[in-house]
């Protein structure tokens, strides 16, 4: 299936977004409908703040389906180490590497080394696997 890419431009930043990411959480048109608006075409309005606003609000996107450049760095784009690597394992957890902070009832835990969420909902322990996937199966 082929993913869909598109990219809005205020000439100084770029906003780009990857429906197919989106959680539909409405961070982005709840707090910033100047730029983001689901009822018109096109949905971003990419000229209706400013830079650094729209900037401050596309890092609040928690899926990741809205992601931004700045024009004058895209030319300089260099590799990116992943500071934190996700895996879904096999009718198993979602597993977490790398410096992760969960914050789970109002209290912030800090786990350096990373962790292992639960996919299939039956732990114990949510939102962290307890191996209960193996007595539930699930795909």
């Amino acid at each position: 299936m082929e993913q869909i890419v598109k990219e809005y431009t205020n000439g100084e930043v770029t906003i780009v977004w990857r429906p197919d990411l989106c959680m539909h959480v409405m961070y982005c048109w709840k707090e910033l409908p100047e730029v983001f608006n689901p009822q018109k075409r096109p949905w971003v309005n990419a000229q209706g703040a400013t830079t650094e606003r729209i900037i401050q609000q596309v890092k609040r996107c928690p899926s990741g389906a809205l992601s931004y450049y700045m024009n004058d760095e895209k030319d300089e784009k260099k590799a990116e180490e992943c500071q934190v690597t996700v895996e879904a394992m096999y009718n198993g957890p979602l597993v977490v590497n790398g410096h992760v902070c969960v914050k789970r009832d109002n209290k912030e835990e800090i786990n350096s080394n990373g962790a292992a969420f639960c996919r299939c909902s039956k732990s114990g322990n949510q939102p962290y696997c307890d191996g209960s996937h193996a007595e539930h199966p699930f795909e």
